[in-house]
């Protein structure tokens, strides 16, 4: 991560950009209480992270990425993310969506935004894809 990132994720951090990673938590945990979420549990988990920190990462097709298809980027992971979609990614979306609006008013605040609107597609659709680093 370069001087540039980390400044980035500081202010991210300290502007607000925590809130939205506690609420991928909370996803995860009412995931994991479902038992039926089970499955995205550690997935919010990993996303929170990403969310707490997005300066110098990306999220990648995994298939893109590893250059094979496997279970997550086939028929079964259509269909969970169609499940995450309903239970958990449109209020995760929409959270990211209004955020980004908030930050789009002020011109310091673009960065800011398009990493929510990023974030934003990311939580309809999760099932799939892998963070990597931004220059892998």
């Amino acid at each position: 991560m370069n001087l540039l990132q980390l400044l980035l994720n500081v202010a991210w951090i300290a502007l607000g950009g925590i809130w939205m990673s506690v609420a991928w938590v909370i996803a995860g945990i009412i995931m994991a209480l479902t038992i039926i979420g089970l499955p995205w549990t550690p997935a919010a988990f990993r996303i929170a992270a990403y969310t707490l920190l997005p300066f110098g990462s990306r999220a990648v097709p995994r298939a893109e990425f590893a250059g094979r298809e496997d279970l997550g980027t086939g028929p079964l992971g259509l269909l969970g993310n169609i499940l995450w979609l309903v239970l958990a990614g449109w209020w995760l979306s929409l959270g990211h969506v209004i955020t980004a609006a908030l930050w789009a008013i002020t011109i310091i605040g673009l960065p800011f935004a398009w990493a929510h609107l990023k974030l934003a597609g990311l939580a309809l659709w999760p099932i799939g894809k892998i963070i990597v680093p931004a220059n892998a």
